[in-house]
């Protein structure tokens, strides 16, 4: 399977530099972008010193999608149309990982539903037919992915229209040290968004860090 190199755009942030070091970790070839390149790449720089070695590179959002295959999105959905737009024209043909959240603050404990019915849906309609967009990663707390020796004890729920592509990320689950199942249909991200703002609010109340979701009753 094709999943190299791996673009995570907005990837200076809690969740994106996380999966990052995860990703990297495991050797594989991780690029992190920003609207400013300085800025990815001094994350780059971090994660290659934490680990000891140069495997992940920093660059500007829309170069890092044209340089890769697979592209991940960890941005606010404050800024995730316009980073959209901004990387439209690189990612054609590509596998696209929607990790957005619709938030509202400072109401982010409730669940809101954007006029697209989720932000991977927006993603797909702005984005178009020859994206393979999937959602992911939206229930996975960033405090747990920064540090590679926790193992993460939460499934990842992941939507998509196109197999392939969701087999893509299931596999970048594995390698993240996560299991990844497969929930459906694109339409469904609905309710996997709508997870993050609950957990939200059961860390708030029940003071924990990394409150997360398991699917039971499976075999494996």
């Amino acid at each position: 399977m094709d999943i190299e190199p791996i673009a995570i755009l907005g990837g200076t942030g809690h969740e994106g530099s996380g999966l990052a070091l995860r990703w990297a970790a495991a050797g594989l070839n991780v690029i992190i972008g920003s609207r400013q390149q300085e800025k990815a790449e001094r994350a780059a720089a971090a994660i290659n010193e934490r680990l000891g070695r140069d495997i992940v590179r920093g660059m500007e959002n829309r170069a890092a999608a044209a340089a890769a295959r697979t592209i991940v999105l960890t941005v606010p959905y404050s800024a995730h149309a316009a980073t959209l737009e901004h990387v439209k024209d690189a990612v054609q043909g590509k596998v696209f990982i929607d990790v957005t959240v619709p938030l509202r603050p400072p109401h982010v404990t409730r669940v809101w539903i954007p006029d697209g019915g989720s932000a991977t849906q927006e993603a797909q309609e702005i984005l178009g037919p020859d994206v393979r967009v999937v959602c992911a990663f939206q229930n996975i707390s960033a405090e747990h992915l920064k540090d590679p020796d926790h193992p993460i004890d939460c499934d990842v729920l992941v939507c998509g229209n196109d197999k392939t592509a969701k087999a893509v990320a299931i596999a970048l689950c594995e390698k993240a040290g996560m299991r990844g199942l497969d929930a459906g249909p694109l339409q469904n991200a609905v309710v996997v968004e709508g997870l993050t703002p609950i957990l939200i609010g059961i860390n708030r109340r029940y003071k924990a860090k990394g409150a997360g979701i398991r699917i039971t009753g499976l075999n494996g």
